[in-house]
């Protein structure tokens, strides 16, 4: 196995060569054969252990034997402790996704704080079977049924070419000693009991199984790729920039083969979960929406608008007259006190400032607000109506926001003016507020 290893770093990972990488060991059979196998190979490495205090002694145990390993090997040493449990329950996350994420992101500050230009992991041919029998549990996609990837950034898997029985016999023959974690032996997670029952009795049926996953694998890639260049082909037909957001056309979308398939490939990377919701937007009335945790798809007219989901805030802002600037989430309104009326562009208004009243507070506009929009003779007007005629999307309309003197809108921004504070020829004092959108 360490020349087959050797053979990978010069043929496949030649850029770890010479380069600062930083070896995740646990102190288990795999990561401690990969930090063996990197020792021999020649790779210039420091090793991180993570403590995640799950396990009382053991746990502490676990972080001695990565101690004295590095000390063997003469090599750097990071050693850190998580309160994994009290992460779990604030985040609201289950102990192996918190464990995930505290492990990663100490791996990530470790390399950039010491400079460490990859992260060297010990998942091996079995953790890739493990993982896409998994997510072919869960419904997924064919991005879930390609397997763990060898590099992912910086985090590289040298071993996933290498079997746990391969990894073993070779520990055994060369009389490296690791650490048993006594969580492996149970069933409480699906991944151990995929691990204890499932995978040996799909070797056992077919000696051969794992072999032939190996190259399954390999063709669902080569599927993925032609897909991932299809989806790119159609992009710039389907897809355009909006505001706020990017738009997709129902028109193009129909015009496709395999329109649902299209449309996964197209929004798999935003979180979404409710794929029959999504498809049936394709059909359903304006302003129905899908959401997924930061983002929303919603139906208006003839597209789909992809937008951003952000904090929904009822907050009401204050501008002073002696203020000049007001910073709000994506816009900054600008107050002026000009000597004489000036023309406005779309994203300007002026006031006669002899009929405000200060402050002025500013807020998003809400079902219900209505004024009276500037050159339509005193008639009041509801915004929802106002948004309507102007064909505002749903996306629109939530960006925008409304500048009032007490109870009273003066400025719907960047739409229209209230008239009842127009500039007159009587006039003597004005105020100008410019918009300007982030």
């Amino acid at each position: 196995m360490k020349k087959a290893f050797a053979t990978l770093i010069d043929s496949t990972f030649s850029f770890l060569k010479d380069k600062p990488v930083l070896v995740a060991v646990s102190g288990g059979l795999d990561s401690t054969v990969l930090a063996h196998l990197c020792q021999e190979t020649g790779l210039d490495f420091t090793i991180a252990h993570c403590n995640f205090k799950l396990r009382g002694s053991e746990s502490d145990a676990d972080a001695v034997f990565v101690s004295e390993l590095a000390s063997g090997f003469s090599k750097p040493v990071f050693i850190q402790a998580f309160d994994t449990e009290a992460f779990a329950a604030a985040e609201k996350i289950s102990i192996q996704m918190a464990a995930r994420e505290l492990r990663y992101s100490w791996f990530e500050e470790l390399c950039n704080r010491h400079g460490f230009e990859y992260i060297l992991t010990a998942h091996h041919a079995q953790d890739d079977l493990e993982t896409f029998l998994i997510n072919l549990g869960r419904g997924t996609g064919i991005d879930g049924l390609t397997g763990i990837p060898e590099t992912n950034r910086r985090v590289v898997r040298p071993l996933l070419n290498f079997s746990r029985e391969q990894i073993k016999t070779y520990a055994e023959e060369q009389s490296i000693s690791w650490r048993e974690d006594s969580s492996n032996a149970s069933d409480k997670y699906l991944r151990n009991h995929l691990r204890h029952h499932a995978i040996p009795a799909l070797t056992e049926a077919n000696a051969n199984f794992l072999n032939g996953f190996q190259n399954t694998l390999a063709h669902l890639r080569e599927s993925q790729d032609l897909l991932e260049d299809y989806t790119a082909f159609l992009y710039s037909k389907i897809v355009n920039q909006s505001f706020k957001g990017y738009d997709l056309s129902i028109t193009e979308l129909k015009k496709v083969p395999h329109t649902k398939a299209v449309l996964y490939q197209l929004l798999k990377g935003f979180g979404f979960t409710a794929w029959d919701d999504i498809y049936a937007l394709l059909d359903a009335q304006s302003g129905k929406y899908v959401s997924s945790g930061d983002y929303r798809l919603i139906k208006d007219r003839d597209v789909l608008i992809l937008t951003e989901l952000k904090a929904d805030t009822q907050q009401v802002y204050e501008l002073d007259s002696e203020d000049s600037l007001l910073a709000l989430p994506g816009l900054t309104l600008v107050l002026q006190k000009p000597e004489n009326f000036e023309d406005c562009s779309p994203n300007e208004a002026i006031f006669d400032a002899s009929l405000l009243h200060y402050p002025l507070r500013v807020r998003k506009w809400q079902e219900g607000d209505a004024f009276y929009p500037f050159g339509m003779q005193g008639k009041k007007k509801k915004l929802s109506k106002l948004f309507k005629d102007l064909k505002y999307s749903a996306v629109q309309k939530e960006a925008v926001w409304v500048v009032c003197s007490g109870d009273e809108i003066i400025w719907v921004v960047n739409v229209r003016s209230d008239d009842r504070f127009k500039v007159t020829q009587a006039t003597t004092r004005f105020v100008k507020i410019t918009a300007h959108y982030d």
